[in-house]
């Protein structure tokens, strides 16, 4: 059987498929281990006595150690390859994931959380700096939409299979599956990936179209590495705080409805742990097409001197304000509105994240400055995304319901849409690096 990896291409291929599979596994992988305890956090807090307050703290723990590690995995991935960064962060999150079957108390489930959050900060930031590496601008709202789907499609997925074989044997088994998922990709990455200029399994016709078309001009150095001092730089730019503001809108609801949406269906619903696996996945499954679909329209609306001067914070606008339909959860009673205000609202979140990712990518000027750009994007939404499970379990323990859960999170949707359309219309640039004629300068 021919092996798709090291076959010879011909001139027509699109061998760069490769690594959007490669980027949505990751993702998929990395959310399919941070979701797992969501499926079976009934069955762990009776198993430890916890209370929703305890399980919002527990749900969140992992992103105290992840939010930390953010800035200073930027700063890596714009000195050392994104291969080695992805190496380095799997083997850890997935020795963490399985050690987490081995756990006794309260305390050794929040150390399990806190060592894989560590690991997992490194695969949102590396797919940022592989897009920049291997798609040509004109692709890259298609990139990060499919590369960002798998934080649906891992969802979706790990519902049912650790729903299926905590069922069968137990919560524990299903952590210790997960974990030896994560080592089938690392060896993966080490066979088949590395930068567009080394592989050898790419054409050269293809080698030459993403380094001529993946950046604002022909001449730039992808592999030039660059100075931790350029966060300043960087944060002076209304364009970056118009992009972290709507990224930390969109990852607040994002992790609300990963971490309670299987608690909100067992106690609204009143369903099993089977048929809650089955219902949670619905509307992640549901808005991987729905999202990637809207990415790849973002692409087909603008040309590339469009995207590389910030029209795509558009479709970021629309897709945020998609997105605020979760405000409407609360005046729905059928479970199968329910699921489509979820799926909707989930669509609308995935590529709204995602397509603000590509924005800050198509804005910052110097390719050395991308991984940092991205990381403080990523900061700003998983700050406010850590308090969304926290938060949530204060108002379903003191008020007793999700209503306003729910409304919290829709709110600083409209929030972020009116950030990223005010703020988001000038290029991210150090004030001493020249602009090639005919574009817009930072204030």
């Amino acid at each position: 059987m021919a092996n798709p990896m090291t076959d010879r291409p011909g001139p027509r291929q699109y061998r760069r498929a490769w690594v959007y599979v490669l980027m949505l596994t990751l993702v998929g992988i990395n959310y399919m281990d941070r979701a797992a305890l969501s499926v079976v956090a009934k069955t762990i807090a009776g198993e430890f006595g916890l209370s929703p307050v305890q399980m919002g703290y527990l749900f969140s723990s992992f992103l105290w150690t992840y939010v930390i590690c953010l800035l200073p995995i930027g700063i890596m991935l714009d000195r050392f390859s994104s291969r080695t960064i992805n190496a380095c962060g799997i083997t850890l999150w997935s020795l963490a994931i399985a050690a987490t079957a081995a756990v006794g108390s309260f305390g050794t489930l929040i150390l399990t959380r806190l060592v894989m959050g560590a690991g997992e900060a490194t695969s949102i930031p590396s797919c940022g700096r592989i897009v920049r590496e291997w798609m040509p601008a004109r692709e890259r709202g298609m990139a990060s939409t499919i590369y960002s789907a798998g934080s649906f499609v891992g969802p979706a997925i790990g519902a049912v299979l650790v729903a299926g074989v905590t069922s069968a044997w137990g919560w524990r088994p299903a952590f210790i599956l997960l974990g030896g998922v994560g080592f089938i990709w690392l060896a993966a990455n080490l066979l088949w990936f590395d930068r567009p200029e080394k592989v050898s399994w790419l054409s050269e016709e293809e080698r030459r179209l993403i380094l001529a078309e993946r950046g604002s001009r022909a001449n730039e150095d992808i592999a030039a590495r660059g100075s931790p001092g350029a966060l300043l730089d960087l944060l002076r730019s209304p364009a970056m705080w118009g992009a972290m503001i709507a990224q930390a809108s969109g990852i607040y609801t994002l992790y609300l409805l990963l971490f309670w949406l299987p608690s909100y269906l067992q106690t609204t619903k009143h369903l099993s742990l089977m048929a809650t696996g089955l219902y949670t996945a619905v509307p992640w499954a549901i808005a991987v097409p729905v999202s990637i679909g809207l990415g790849v329209l973002s692409d087909r609306l603008l040309n590339r001197d469009a995207l590389l001067l910030g029209r795509r914070r558009l479709s970021v606008v629309g897709c945020v304000l998609l997105s605020a339909v979760v405000l409407f959860v609360p005046f729905a009673s059928s479970t199968g509105v329910i699921l489509f205000l979820f799926a909707a609202a989930l669509s609308g979140i995935n590529a709204a994240i995602s397509l603000n990712v590509a924005l800050v990518t198509d804005l910052v000027q110097r390719p050395r400055d991308v991984g940092k750009a991205i990381s403080l994007t990523i900061l700003s939404g998983n700050v406010c995304g850590l308090l969304a499970p926290i938060v949530t379990g204060y108002v379903v323990q003191g008020l007793g319901a999700y209503d306003w859960a729910f409304g919290i999170a829709g709110i600083l949707l409209l929030i972020g849409a009116l950030a990223v359309g005010t703020m988001t219309r000038r290029v991210i640039l150090p004030a001493d690096e020249p602009l090639p004629a005919g574009r817009m300068a930072t204030t």
